[in-house]
């Protein structure tokens, strides 16, 4: 890369100990011994692809769309901005606070949203289940303003409470946040997030590419107009990948 460029990591680490959604079985690494055995470090992975920074595909969440090596490469790259929307605990992400984000979100954009949850990312009940997030007025806003990407430095593209954390599909996953949730607000989580995974829907539904878990130096870039740049492994089939999500600065 030309000399007046910036490469900043926007991704969470991957490893044995990375924390993991509650329904997901553990990450084993198991290696062989280099120096006893065979002179090289072989590494064997068994993970889930949705964990740690990672993109979704959208036959992810709806049957019969595209499969990750189905999908064009022009999805997972491209100019945008890195917008500052702090939020706290169950806080929602509206189409007001998109619309008033600076720098402002243009059509094509690929957006990259900062609540500062990123933070929390760990093995505890603050980043999966006590997360802000987007719902389905958000997500109907992005398509509307006819953005490329999303990616998000919480849990999910869907706030925690229209997962299956909340009362939706397998769920509810963790009874007890679904109760604390009604004696915190004073009313049953169902009221306040009918809909199960609305954004992931929506977004993928309509070719918008999605990334979760965002993270590492975001605090660098945000309120600024990048290159982004986040590319899937080749997976023929997929239902998604972890990624290397990087912004480009131009320093110029």
């Amino acid at each position: 890369m030309s000399k007046g460029y910036k490469l900043v990591d926007l991704s969470q680490p991957f490893g044995d100990k990375t924390p993991l959604w509650p329904y997901f079985p553990d990450i084993r690494i198991e290696r062989t011994h280099y120096h006893s055995r065979n002179g090289v470090l072989t590494q064997w992975i068994t993970a889930p692809m949705h964990c740690s920074t990672h993109a979704d595909s959208p036959i992810h969440v709806l049957p019969g769309l595209r499969y990750t090596d189905e999908l064009p490469l022009e999805g997972y790259y491209g100019t945008g901005v890195v917008v500052d929307i702090p939020k706290g605990k169950w806080g929602v992400i509206t189409p007001e606070d998109l619309e008033n984000a600076t720098p402002k979100i243009e059509k094509g954009d690929i957006v990259i949203i900062h609540t500062g949850w990123y933070k929390h990312f760990g093995d505890n009940d603050d980043y999966f289940c006590y997360s802000p997030g987007l719902y389905k007025e958000a997500g109907e806003w992005l398509v509307e303003k006819g953005v490329k990407a999303v990616g998000v430095d919480q849990q999910a593209l869907d706030h925690p409470l229209a997962t299956a954390i909340g009362p939706h599909g397998a769920g509810p996953l963790r009874p007890d946040i679904c109760a604390e949730y009604k004696a915190e607000i004073g009313r049953e989580v169902i009221e306040d997030f009918p809909l199960w995974e609305p954004c992931h829907k929506i977004l993928l539904g309509n070719g918008v590419m999605g990334w979760e878990n965002v993270g590492g130096d975001i605090a660098e870039v945000v309120g600024k107009r990048v290159t982004i740049a986040g590319f899937p492994i080749r997976w023929v089939k997929g239902d998604g990948s972890m990624v290397r999500l990087v912004a480009i600065v131009d320093e110029e």
